[in-house]
């Protein structure tokens, strides 16, 4: 009778890897995108490209210079993930620059200066992100009008023009741009309108970066479509529920309580969720297994923790969407949080 093999621990495996996670989280980011090109054209892809090709030259030489082998680490899709999440939040029409200059920090300061994937505290995107809106405030609160507001749909060749030049000669760029949801929002609240006059469909007042289909904005489909991904990912065990439900949960219920205060200031629940970055952070960024908690119970209060500060940002602070900033500071809480909610060893006795 033939002997057993001996090996050491651990028995269980799965078939995940880096670049197969990352693959699931690219195309979970696809019904988002294709909405993304309906409503504010083709900028995303150009922005993209350009993202990718910046990506390319960074990720060499960083590896280079850190005495890495390259194709290993640049075909693992990390990083591609980081420009991605940070496409979605710049505006489609930003100059070219915006973006090389984004992708180049978030990879440098956000991923390389640390030593790489898997030490890096800050998420990357986010990082970038938060760079940009400090840096350049203007071009990151201009965006694209929705086609049925401008009447213009932004084809390829149309955003390859906004984006190096800075204009499209056969429209004015005063009836292209427009601010999001958010900003129209914060905009009217210190004019003194009334919420519901804000984000009511029938408004009065201008709201030409927003549309209404079926009773919902642009960006509240944007947000669907980005749950649509995220479910998919949960469906798939990619990502953990702690984070979507921790994140909505905190954010829905601060959404709840201002609103049922005074709601004349504070927008309602639905408007909170389905506004700016909201599903894309719940179930891409913050879900980034890297730099978020990794305890089950620090998941939860992670994810809580980045629903209030965003709503609490978003309120009375000076940003729009403060969705970067509320998880760059959960970031440096999250070794505390994980020191304190460790699982009891398997086997412990009380």
């Amino acid at each position: 009778m033939s002997q057993p093999t001996l090996s050491s621990s651990p028995y269980a495996h799965n078939n995940q890897n880096v670049r197969k996670l990352m693959l699931q989280v690219q195309i979970a980011a696809l019904p988002a995108l294709l909405v993304y090109i309906y409503i504010f054209g083709f900028g995303i892809v150009v922005q993209w490209l350009l993202a990718v090709m910046t990506l390319l030259v960074v990720e060499y030489i960083m590896l280079k210079l850190r005495g890495r082998p390259v194709l290993p680490f640049m075909t693992d899709m990390s990083a591609l993930i980081t420009i991605t999440g940070l496409v979605f939040c710049i505006p489609p029409g930003a100059p070219w620059w915006v973006i090389v200059s984004g992708s180049t920090f978030a990879l440098i300061f956000g991923k390389h200066l640390y030593g790489g994937l898997g030490y890096n505290p800050f998420n990357p995107a986010m990082l970038g992100y938060a760079f940009l809106l400090i840096s350049f405030p203007v071009q990151m609160t201009l965006w694209i009008s929705p086609s049925e507001i401008s009447g213009y749909y932004m084809g390829f060749m149309d955003s390859i023009q906004l984006i190096f030049t800075g204009q499209i000669p056969s429209i004015s760029m005063d009836a292209l741009t427009g601010a999001t949801p958010l900003n129209e929002l914060r905009v009217g609240i210190s004019q003194g309108i009334n919420v519901t006059d804000i984000i009511n469909p029938e408004a009065t007042i201008d709201t030409k970066s927003t549309h209404f289909l079926f009773g919902l904005n642009s960006w509240a489909w944007i947000n669907i479509a980005f749950m649509a991904g995220g479910l998919w990912m949960l469906y798939n065990r990619t990502i953990r529920w702690q984070f979507p439900v921790g994140f909505l949960g905190s954010l829905a219920l601060m959404g709840f309580i201002f609103h049922t205060v005074d709601p004349s200031t504070y927008p309602p629940v639905d408007f909170v969720l389905l506004s700016g970055g909201t599903m894309l952070a719940a179930f891409f960024i913050i879900t980034d297994p890297v730099t978020a908690s990794t305890t089950p119970k620090g998941r939860f209060i992670y994810a809580c923790g980045i629903g209030v500060l965003v709503y609490v940002i978003r309120s009375w602070g000076a940003f729009p969407d403060g969705i970067a900033f509320a998880i760059i500071l959960m970031n440096i809480a999250v070794p505390l949080i994980d020191q304190y909610t460790q699982p009891r060893v398997f086997g412990h006795k009380r």
